[in-house]
């Protein structure tokens, strides 16, 4: 856009308090949005807000054009934060470029975000909305023109909610209460003329067959809210619309809204969520609503699953004549702590139906609802308002015959009851007579309405729903095709995507639902809307653009990829160079007696390496060679590091073959953080370390660090399924945020818990698929953990894969530890090239890796000549290592030795700075320390350090050969 930079920063917008609206009929009140600026002298500016709402056969549309204005002399990043309501739906992203409006096109959420972080380096224009959490969603946009301006067009889809009156309407005007100027329009066919609740600025005119209204004005002249009730005839509509050039079909039948009270079971199981989130939630509500649940029982036994990071075992209280008692005291004393495994427990047969008290926000363990029986009902009670994971929880218990209720405050509570205690209508069965893909919505049974949608396939079709009333009758309706009205636009086909995705993402298909949702431009928990600023971006990063762009995209993308082949070939050859260059080393009799004088310099070495990098490599005889055919595939390649050849000093042992050592140790630098909390717990009783732990939470709750020093704490007094679960917090503390994932994944290597790790490293994996790093974490997780074949799989993906070039070194680091794993474990090796196929055994090893991006660590390791390896000497006189330096990653930075001379060895980490601002409050440095790496005796340690935000020199342990 040729926009001049002169630096940038970052402003936030936050909507506060807008909660999802239940099916029970409350509509919430939202609040306006408050716009901050981080680092801006003036806040940015919302100069115009354009509103434009169409509503169709109970399909909604809102167009929201948003002009921004940046009165600073800097170039700002853009983040706006919003939930919608419930149903509603981002089907549609557009941002200026060039000044016209560019609409997004849909791309996994991973890829998405990677592109969006990568282009910003460039400083270029990219624009993306993503899903965060629940019904929470994120818009962010770069540059904001130091005093210019950025336009974007948001599109949001749902089916509007029934009420016992009509469908209900709420227009989102927490868009548009802070604009300087607003324009609205509103649009309502095949309804009747909407009636308002509460006082509107403006009057409904009926013009043809629908009714319009428009206003204009200043922002604060806006109520808080604005919301109709559209009456409909009670009769069965049937509408289709045609997307993509296929036909779908929405089928609206009115049933009995009274419902029926129906018989409990005498055994129900509760599924209390305990979680840290949970103290989130309104639980004066929930236990109202329990109170209800069980005097409408009466007598009964009630099996209680405490879940958390895992579940506890589970409890069995009485109920009688509806006092539950017992129980409700032991709910009222639990306290919430720990991630959110919604999934992690398993349902008995003799329990008849189970009631889960969560948000629905699983982000730990088993992430698929386990299989409940047949007849086995799952309800769902949730008072966690916008932070509720809608979707998730409507999707299980409507696959399990039962409902959920949102429930915020008291007064609602009545209201939600007949949803758990009462039986409306209920679908038997549906089959479709060319018409398939069927879906259907039983969200608005309780209030007489049953919405199906399908793919129509043959104009004659037909659907026929057999339906089970509320008093146990049966009956069956036939809806056909011919008979329906068309409807313009995309709303049916879209109305059945959603629903569709909803089913597929809540029952594990999430590959299903991604395809899905990107076919359709629908935000969700894996796909993205991206906007990009050249046809250069769209082909760098394969994505295919919308509008004018796509035909030219279209005749150069099969150029691109025939150049991408090419380099990906070269890479490899590469990289198996800089593999034949570590064979050379690793296959050097280096040296063991003393040092000769300083004037052989690491200079004098590295000149010397001439002559031996071109004689011929050394016979590789001692290495552990891997049998296997391969897979050509590329490989990143890092600066050779020069060898030099011994020294002619070197003693006739060293020239005579490497030497076993009699033994190594590995003592570790005793640590202790010296925060006033820690030292508080240090002088506790171990028995009291939980309690304590629990009264300090609330004033660390947004500190890693706090979590990461109880649970050393508590692992170091024995109490591991307490460390655990503080451990886990990490995953609750920000949604998304693999930089604090990581680190969770590391601690729990450290505490020898790689089941509860290989998960935490999947969603690492997910959320930074860009970053090597999160390969190579997962393969070393899945080795610890059994897995093989996958480990080998993750590693070698970090050797072939093409990599920017802050992360070069790292390809031949995993490279090692993949080779190691395959000489030392059954596995099938056919997919590695052959010039890659040999183990190369090392006395030590030490591998460094850190969770900042942008920071500058180096490892320090200085042997029994007192020489220090380090990124300036990177090969020692008795031949010790040093990788690559990282000064713009996370690491790993690696020291080798494979032939250990005796003495002591000590290991250092050295922290230069960051220039970024930490999300976990300092750098947190993880270091592996081996002996006999790659033999069987190979043994390790795994330690966890957290340094201050300033430079500083740790020392972590040593080594002592003898």
């Amino acid at each position: 856009m040729g926009i001049a930079r002169r630096g940038w920063g970052m402003w936030v917008v936050v909507l506060l308090g807008v909660q999802a609206v239940p099916a029970q009929e409350r509509t919430p009140l939202p609040v306006a949005p408050l716009l901050q600026v981080a680092g801006a002298e003036v806040p940015v500016q919302l100069r115009e807000v354009r509103i434009d709402s169409e509503v169709a056969a109970g399909l909604g549309e809102t167009r929201i054009e948003m002009r921004l204005h940046n009165p600073n002399n800097r170039v700002l990043e853009g983040e706006l934060v919003f939930p919608l309501a419930d149903g509603q739906q981002v089907a549609g992203f557009a941002l200026d470029i060039d000044g016209e409006l560019r609409d997004a096109v849909p791309v996994p959420k991973q890829q998405g975000r990677q592109v969006f972080e990568a282009i910003t380096r460039r400083r270029v224009d990219p624009g993306l909305v993503e899903q965060v959490a629940g019904n929470q969603f994120r818009l962010r946009v770069y540059p904001i023109p130091a005093r210019g301006e950025r336009r974007v067009r948001l599109v949001l889809r749902q089916t509007l909610p029934n009420g016992p009156d009509g469908l209900r309407w709420v227009l989102p005007l927490q868009f548009a209460r802070q604009a300087e100027q607003v324009a609205v329009r509103v649009q309502a066919s095949g309804t009747g003329q909407p009636v308002a609740s509460g006082a509107q600025p403006w009057r409904f005119a009926l013009a043809g067959a629908a009714y319009t209204a428009q206003w204009q004005g200043r922002g604060t002249a806006l109520p808080a809210q604005v919301q109709w009730v559209l009456p409909v005839v009670r009769t069965t509509d049937v509408v289709t619309g045609v997307h993509a050039g296929q036909r779908y079909l929405l089928a609206q039948v009115p049933v009995p809204a009274t419902p029926v009270a129906r018989r409990l079971p005498g055994r129900v199981g509760l599924l209390w969520d305990a979680s840290g989130s949970a103290g989130a939630r309104q639980q004066a509500v929930e236990l109202a609503v329990l109170e209800r649940y069980f005097q409408a029982l009466g007598d009964g036994e009630v099996q209680l699953t405490v879940l958390r990071d895992r579940s506890e075992p589970p409890r069995m209280f009485p109920v009688r004549a509806g006092n539950w008692q017992a129980l409700r005291t032991y709910l009222t004393q639990l306290q919430p702590d720990g991630a959110s495994a919604l999934a992690d427990w398993q349902p008995r047969a003799d329990i008849g139906e189970y009631l889960l008290v969560s948000d629905g926000l699983a982000n730990y363990g088993p992430r698929q609802l386990p299989a409940l029986g047949p007849d086995q009902r799952l309800y769902a009670l949730s008072s966690a308002g916008a932070k509720t994971d809608v979707p998730r929880l409507r999707a299980w218990t409507a696959a399990h015959q039962g409902a959920l209720l949102q429930v915020d405050a008291l007064p609602d509570v009545e209201k939600a009851m007949p949803l758990l205690l009462s039986r409306g209508t209920e679908v038997a069965s549906v089959r479709g007579e060319g018409v398939d893909a069927l879906e259907v919505d039983t969200g608005a049974a309780a209030q007489g309405w049953v919405r199906l949608f399908g793919r129509v396939q043959r104009a004659d079709g037909a659907v026929v729903v057999n339906l089970r009333m509320p008093d146990g009758a049966a009956r069956s309706v036939r809806l056909n095709v011919g008979a329906a009205r068309d409807l313009p636009g995309g709303l049916v086909a879209m109305g059945w995507a959603q629903v569709r995705r909803g089913r597929l993402a809540a029952t594990g298909e999430r590959e299903a639902a991604q395809a899905l949702a990107q076919a359709f431009g629908l935000v969700g928990a894996d796909t993205s809307l991206l906007v990009l600023d050249t046809l250069e971006d769209y082909l760098q990063y394969g994505i295919r653009p919308a509008g004018a762009l796509r035909t030219a995209y279209d005749a150069r993308h099969a150029v691109v990829l025939q150049d991408a082949a090419t380099a990906r070939q070269q890479r490899l050859d590469a990289i198996a160079g800089q593999f034949a260059e570590r064979e050379r080393w690793w296959n050097t009799p280096w040296p063991k007696g003393r040092p000769p004088a300083p004037k052989d310099t690491a200079r004098d070495r590295r000149e010397s390496a001439m002559s031996l990098r071109s004689a011929p490599a050394p016979a590789p005889a001692a290495a552990m060679e891997i049998h296997a055919e391969a897979r050509p595939a590329d490989l990143v390649s890092p600066a050779p590091l020069a060898l030099a050849p011994p020294p002619p000093q070197a003693s006739m042992a060293a020239a005579a073959g490497p030497r076993r050592p009699a033994g190594i140790t590995l003592a570790l630098a005793p640590w202790a953080p010296d925060s006033a909390y820690a030292r508080r717990l240090r002088a506790a009783p171990p028995r009291q370390l939980y309690a304590l732990y629990l009264s300090e939470r609330a004033q660390h709750a947004d500190s890693s660090a706090f979590y990461l020093d109880v649970a050393d704490l508590l692992l170091a007094s024995g109490q591991r399924d307490l460390a655990l679960r503080v451990l886990s917090n990490l995953a609750e503390m920000q949604l998304e945020n693999r930089h604090i994932l990581r680190v969770l994944g590391y601690r729990l290597l450290q505490a020898k818990a790689p089941a509860l790790a290989v998960p935490v490293f999947g969603d690492v994996l997910t959320l930074g698929e860009e970053e090597p790093q999160s390969f190579r974490d997962l393969g070393l997780a899945l080795e610890a953990a059994g897995e093989y074949q996958a480990a080998a799989e993750a590693l070698y993906e970090v050797v072939t894969r093409p990599w920017d070039s802050r992360f070069d070194g790292i390809s031949l680091i995993a490279l090692d530890e993949l080779t190691t794993l395959i000489a030392r474990e059954r596995v099938d090796a056919a997919f590695i090239d052959p010039r890659l196929r040999r183990a190369m055994p090392l006395d030590l090893r030490v591998v460094l890796s850190w969770d900042s991006d942008n920071s500058d660590m180096d490892l320090w390791v200085t042997d029994p000549n007192g020489e220090r390896a380090y990124y300036g000497n990177r090969l020692t006189y008795q031949g010790g290592q040093m990788s690559q330096d990282f000064t713009g990653g996370y690491g790993p930075e690696q020291f080798s030795l494979r032939d250990a001379k005796p003495g002591k060895y000590t290991v250092e980490a050295n922290f230069f700075g960051s220039r970024e601002q930490l999300v976990t409050g300092s750098t947190t440095l993880m270091l592996r320390l081996s002996t006999q790496w790659g033999s069987r005796g190979q043994r390790d340690q795994q330690v966890t350090l957290r340094l201050k935000d300033r430079a500083e020199t740790v020392l972590v342990g040593e080594f002592e050969v003898k």
